[in-house]
């Protein structure tokens, strides 16, 4: 399996970079991953003069460890790391050759400080785009700290180990042998999860902070606009995120985003968090607002127990997937029950699954898995499937998705993982069972404004009412994007909504 041209070219670009010399210690046998493991090594150490290859016997076959020269390993990559891995095996290259991590110097100084011994497992799938942020966080922790080790175990490649522990859904790490977490996560997160102490001193260092001017709520594409158009402005300007680059970062291809003609949602926010950064904006990530209070200044509450003082508010919180709220969906969550086709997909290659929802969002689901598992069940609460006549058209065309309309799910069940899931038809009222492995949930969002609870005018949806200048019916506070009750959610609304909200809270300064 040679890389090719462009591929290589790049490549061999980046591995100039190298600082120091590398052994790959490699665990192969007679199998079709393993030869394609074999040609992959084999074309970086010909690329590389630094690179020299030795054959050893790994925990995993076939797998193969990075380490620098003299040292011992603590990167492995257990299966071929292409797709959207192959950033990640650059990367480690760099890395443990000797090239500094681009992280903050104080995430270098907390991993370095990490006491105890850590060894994380991440299980993942070529096709997911969450992946390689948490592979990638993991690898840059084990190259700082000599007592932090990782293994990138590819699904693919070690189906039997999947199926042995039940993982339904990727990335699904592990530490130290059991489960640690599910889902895309920051190299600060992961810190946050693995050093406990760091929470109280983020607070302390929060509450020490003067009052803003400006306060955003949300790292999405509308707290993004609404931060860097009230900076412009030369006022003192706060962003709080929950997770920058909100649902965005979960989007696999955007095509609609003016001038832009396709892009991944990891690179639209990646660009949001580098414009951003140029200027003078103080950005508080990994922090979830719990309450707000009105008074002399508007008071928002942390849920590390920290508080923020600014004159004007912008909520931007965005919104997150819908539940269908069945018995079953959350007990079964990541084991058989999932809200991604494109990350954790590939995971029920062959097997029965179940989409729920006729919208645009779930027909494309459902076009997608139908190339990946066995057959897929389409539920559709209402009388007729609600998504794009063109989308219709090529579902129907497909011969292994059989379409149920005018369903309503009433449960999933299973053991350790779904084996079923169970639906009444609203014309007769009577009840039905099917026998599959996975559901997948795609009914739309659910905007995120309960922390707010009756502080300002919401719709009976939870979506905040805002007029023209993004203002709400109190005093100071504006709101944006998806979390308001604009006509559509999309990401040049709420980016244009960010904008307008930030002058109507500029506008309301000068004024008061």
């Amino acid at each position: 399996m040679a890389l090719d041209a462009d591929t290589r070219a790049q490549l061999s670009q980046y591995m100039t970079l190298m600082e120091n010399d590398i052994i790959i210690n490699l665990s192969v046998g007679d199998d079709e991953t393993s030869k394609q493991m074999v040609d992959l090594v084999q074309e970086l150490a010909q690329i590389s003069p630094k690179v020299s290859v030795e054959r050893k016997t790994l925990e995993r076959t076939p797998s193969f460890t990075i380490a620098k020269k003299g040292e011992e390993a603590r990167v492995t990559f257990a299966g071929v790391p292409l797709g959207h891995e192959f950033t990640s095996l650059v990367l480690a290259l760099l890395q443990v050759s000797g090239r500094a991590p681009k992280i903050s110097a104080e995430a270098i100084d907390n991993i370095r400080n990490i006491q105890g011994d850590f060894h994380f497992e991440t299980y993942v799938s070529l096709t997911c785009h969450n992946c390689p942020d948490v592979v990638q966080a993991l690898n840059t922790m084990s190259v700082l700290n000599p007592r932090i080790s990782h293994v990138m175990i590819e699904g693919g490649a070690f189906k039997s180990e999947i199926d042995a522990k039940q993982i339904m859904a990727v990335p699904t790490i592990f530490l130290n042998g059991k489960e640690f977490g599910a889902g895309r996560m920051t190299i600060e997160e992961i810190i946050s999860k693995v050093d406990t102490g760091a929470a109280a001193r983020e607070a302390a260092h929060l509450n020490s902070k003067d009052a803003f001017d400006v306060l955003v709520l949300g790292g999405g594409p509308a707290g993004a606009a609404a931060a860097i158009y009230a900076a412009r402005k030369g006022i003192r300007t706060g962003l709080v995120a929950e997770r920058f680059g909100g649902q965005v970062m979960d989007t696999l291809g955007i095509e609609n985003f003016i001038s832009v003609k396709k892009t991944e949602g990891p690179k639209l926010v990646a660009g949001l968090e580098e414009h951003v950064k140029d200027y003078d904006v103080d950005v508080m990530n990994l922090q979830k607002a719990v309450s707000v209070a009105k008074g002399d200044l508007i008071e928002v509450a942390l849920e590390n127990g920290a508080k923020l003082k600014s004159k004007t508010l912008i909520v931007s919180t965005g919104a997150r997937w819908r539940n269908i709220n069945v018995p079953g969906e959350k007990e079964f969550k990541n084991k058989g029950v999932a809200y991604c086709p494109h990350c954790d997909g590939p995971l029920f290659k062959g097997k029965h699954v179940a989409v729920i929802g006729g919208g645009n969002s779930g027909i494309e689901a459902a076009i997608d898995l139908a190339g990946i598992v066995g057959h897929v069940t389409v539920l559709e609460f209402l009388p007729e499937l609600k998504a794009d006549a063109v989308l219709q058209e090529r579902l129907y065309s497909l011969k292994n998705v059989t379409v149920l309309k005018n369903v309503a799910t009433k449960e999933i069940h299973g053991t350790d993982v779904v084996n079923g899931l169970t639906y009444i038809e609203r014309d007769t009222n009577s009840e039905q069972h099917i026998e599959l492995q996975g559901v997948f949930v795609q009914i739309g969002l659910v905007p995120n404004t309960e922390f707010l609870g009756d502080l300002v005018e919401k719709t009976k949806f939870g979506e905040i009412v805002v007029d023209r200048h993004g203002a709400t019916n109190v005093a100071g506070i504006f709101a944006a994007g998806d979390c308001t009750n604009s006509a559509y959610k999309q990401i040049i609304i709420a980016m244009g909504s960010g904008a307008t909200a930030s002058l109507g809270a500029f506008d309301y300064l000068i004024r008061n």
